[in-house]
């Protein structure tokens, strides 16, 4: 399925939905029992720790809800049986939530067998069009997943324009890098956003690109991370869930700075680890707390539609960049106004941001003369 934004779709889709038998959202007097199943651990300072501030929201102001949270490890041959088995549990959920591209067909598989309970898939939409997954159209489970490539187009821009600011730490070369957890289509979502971000103020700029091949070796991660601060990187953008911890480790030996991801990575550890969150000079939010907490109020007003899947991005709040008193104490003013200006050319759409998804899917380490023309004019801000 493509990744547009099917808002407009939503009304008539719903009504399908309702035909082809989704179970009544009415209002009940007993609590929403939610059952979120995280496959992986809770800690890891980003996507999953998001997932659960979603769900902590709900209860801190007071919906009608209870939580279980799952945690399956860090095996990957234990997820599968381990959503089985959540799944399974039908006297204690009303509600499942799971997320990342690995759970999707393992949810779209089974969901048919629970016609009486709903599902949300988050970062992934199932594969509604595939009845080989959906047997009966996924019509009990709502996707939402997120335009990671604008959060990381404004993370490229900023990115571009520090690394040859008159900042200690930044050297004189144009040189960022990017590390992934895996060559895939999510990760790559992030790194040409991040590509065409820091070409757009920075035509010579060179961004280093790697994966860790794995999302739980931060040891892997700083030594990647070494190395790209030895080819003169300034800042490394991590993609890579607990593996880019190790970004940070990096960053705070070198002198050098770090880009974090999905949650505002520098405030998570400003306590733990002061030295390495001043590192940390912004991080790409992938807002799944947001996306979570709504779903449920959405839910419970009987509005949120089931058999579809929903893309948000800026505009929605769904992805944006944080900006704390590291950002703003670090960064020079004028790029702390062309990072807003550049948010603001997306959101009127002066700027149409590249995504490694659907139709023109645009290929990592496309070279800066290849990166599509806009008339957003960044030299205003960069004198």
């Amino acid at each position: 399925m493509s990744r547009t934004n099917v808002f407009g779709l939503i009304m008539v889709l719903a009504l399908v939905a309702l035909v082809v038998g989704v179970p009544s959202t009415a209002a009940q007097d007993d609590p929403l029992r939610i059952t979120l199943v995280i496959n992986g651990t809770l800690g890891d300072q980003s996507f999953f720790d998001s997932a659960q501030r979603g769900m902590d929201r709900l209860i801190d102001e007071g919906y009608n809800v209870e939580i279980n949270t799952i945690e399956l490890g860090t095996d990957e041959a234990a997820w599968e049986p381990g959503l089985g088995d959540a799944m399974g549990d039908v006297d204690n959920y009303d509600m499942l939530i799971t997320g990342t591209w690995q759970m999707a067909e393992f949810l779209a598989a089974r969901s048919h067998l629970y016609p009486d309970k709903f599902f949300v898939m988050y970062d992934q939409s199932v594969p509604y069009e595939d009845e080989e997954f959906c047997v009966e159209g996924c019509t009990n489970v709502y996707s939402v997943i997120y335009k990671q490539n604008e959060g990381s187009f404004l993370a490229g821009v900023y990115a571009g324009a520090m690394t040859t600011a008159d900042i200690e730490g930044m050297n004189p070369e144009a040189v960022i890098g990017a590390l992934g957890a895996q060559d895939i289509g999510v990760i790559n979502d992030f790194i040409v956003g991040y590509e065409q971000g820091a070409c757009l103020v920075n035509p010579n700029v060179r961004t280093l690109v790697q994966y860790a091949g794995g999302w739980f070796d931060a040891p892997k991660g700083k030594e990647i991370a070494l190395a790209m601060y030895e080819q003169q990187a300034d800042i490394v953008f991590q993609i890579a869930g607990q593996t880019g911890n190790g970004v940070f480790e990096a960053a705070e030996e070198q002198g050098r700075y770090a880009i974090g991801v999905d949650s505002d990575q520098a405030v998570i550890i400003q306590d733990t680890y002061p030295d390495q969150a001043a590192r940390i000079l912004t991080s790409m939010l992938k807002n799944v707390d947001n996306s979570l907490y709504r779903a449920v109020d959405l839910h419970l007003k009987g509005e949120l539609p089931y058999g579809t899947v929903e893309a948000i991005g800026i505009a929605e709040g769904g992805v944006g960049l944080a900006r704390n008193d590291i950002y703003y104490d670090s960064t020079p003013e004028a790029i702390l106004d062309l990072v807003d200006a550049a948010e603001e050319a997306v959101l009127n759409g002066e700027i149409t941001v590249i995504t490694a998804y659907g139709e023109g899917a645009v290929p990592v380490g496309v070279p800066c003369a290849e990166m599509p023309e806009t008339e957003f004019d960044p030299s205003a801000y960069l004198q």
